[in-house]
């Protein structure tokens, strides 16, 4: 066996396949070369980086496990290797691709008619199209379902209207996916295309944290969108939970990507900082740190690796990912402190990079299932009663 390296101190690469290996190492090189040198200047001016979407497109990942339609049909561990190399170099980038790949081009794949897969999905792979998963309301994060934006229908059109907020992509979108509520009171999913009149995206300013993704609060004041564009196998929140359960193990992986960034960045920092005659490595105070770090990293690696493979043969529960989803964020958040500390002063500086995971985990923390309800999901399973509707499951 090779030696361990300073982040797979248990020789997880042993456990991959030559495939996801490559797919790895191809989005890594993309992000040392391509994402780090620019980055901090978008992140710093809150603009979206477009010049990196032609290098993204080339990769060939958008679409994740989607099989066919131009998509890679890559293995959900693959598709999380992915996910964490993203974040490693940038959590916005990952976000990007977590609402394009996941949200956007998932729903359509699981709840799309083949007649909608085609005319969707292809271009979507290219990058050609960009799109967004508009869920979340003002007044619902996490109690979404009981969304309020509403659907009617009028002859060959479905008008919609309501608000949505945290859209990400929801300002440069092709296709955002507007979940609304029927006339029958269930809640179905509506491909929504850009240009449609009654649609306006506004971009959310102000934010601390993935600053170079673009977040919309978005109004629907009569938008009338195509019947065929109405996913045909969405028929109620259950399906929707579908999606939410098939993408929200990836952002396990984003925070392992995340926190793994963040060590990397400390332990050279303190390996090369002279304090008091010699490197900060050498203290006994930096060297608990950087081992309890990697001691929580080690430990996310082998979970998020077991859960992709649970999910690549068909075993993993909303349960299981929403136990990975609370503790691989709960502790990248704490590493990415750690980090942040381990450099003193300079880990305030955005040219160092830990200024912005620091940022961005708090986002990451939060999205897609707050620490709290992912906690519940688990209670749920674990014990049989629903402490959020009060019920036995």
């Amino acid at each position: 066996m090779a030696e361990p390296s300073l982040t797979d101190f248990y020789a997880l690469e042993e456990l991959l396949t030559p495939e996801e290996v490559t797919i790895r190492d191809r989005v890594r090189s993309w992000c040392d070369t391509e994402v780090l040198p620019r980055i901090n200047d978008y992140w710093e001016r809150a603009e979206f980086p477009f010049e990196l979407v032609p290098g993204f497109a080339e990769l060939g990942i958008a679409g994740g496990t989607i099989e066919g339609y131009g998509s890679p049909g890559m293995s959900a561990v693959s598709a999380g290797l992915v996910a964490a190399e993203l974040a490693r170099a940038d959590g916005s980038i990952g976000t990007f691709n977590g609402v394009h790949s996941f949200l956007a081009m998932q729903s359509i794949a699981l709840l799309g008619s083949e007649e909608q897969r085609e005319r969707f999905l292809p271009p979507m792979a290219r990058m050609e199209e960009i799109g967004a998963f508009g869920l979340t309301e003002p007044s619902h994060g996490s109690d979404a379902v009981a969304l309020e934006t509403s659907a009617r229908r009028d002859g060959d059109s479905y008008v919609l209207d309501g608000a949505k907020k945290w859209i990400g992509n929801g300002t440069i979108a092709d296709h955002v996916i507007v979940w609304a509520r029927g006339e029958d009171g269930q809640v179905g999913g509506y491909v929504v295309e850009k240009g449609t009149p009654g649609f306006t995206a506004r971009r959310m300013t102000g934010k601390t944290a993935l600053r170079a993704v673009w977040q919309a609060e978005i109004t629907l004041e009569g938008a009338r969108v195509p019947a065929e564009n109405k996913l045909a196998n969405c028929r109620s929140f259950k399906d929707v939970s579908t999606i939410l359960d098939r993408t929200r193990y990836t952002v396990a992986w984003r925070a392992l990507g995340l926190a793994t960034g963040a060590y990397e960045l400390a332990l050279a920092h303190c390996l090369r900082r002279e304090q008091f005659g010699q490197p900060i490595a050498g203290y006994q105070l930096v060297q608990e740190k950087l081992a309890r770090m990697l001691a929580e990293i080690t430990g996310m690696q082998l979970m998020c690796w077991r859960l992709s493979s649970l999910a690549d043969s068909g075993r993993m529960t909303a349960a299981m990912a929403s136990l990975a989803k609370r503790h691989c964020c709960a502790t990248a958040r704490q590493i990415a402190a750690d980090a942040r500390d381990l450099f003193g002063g300079d880990g305030i500086l955005l040219e160092h990079h830990i200024a912005r995971h620091h940022a961005d985990i708090e986002a990451i923390y939060t999205f897609e299932g707050t620490d709290h309800v992912q906690a519940l999901i688990v209670g749920r399973e674990i014990t049989g009663l629903s402490a959020i509707s009060g019920r036995r499951r």
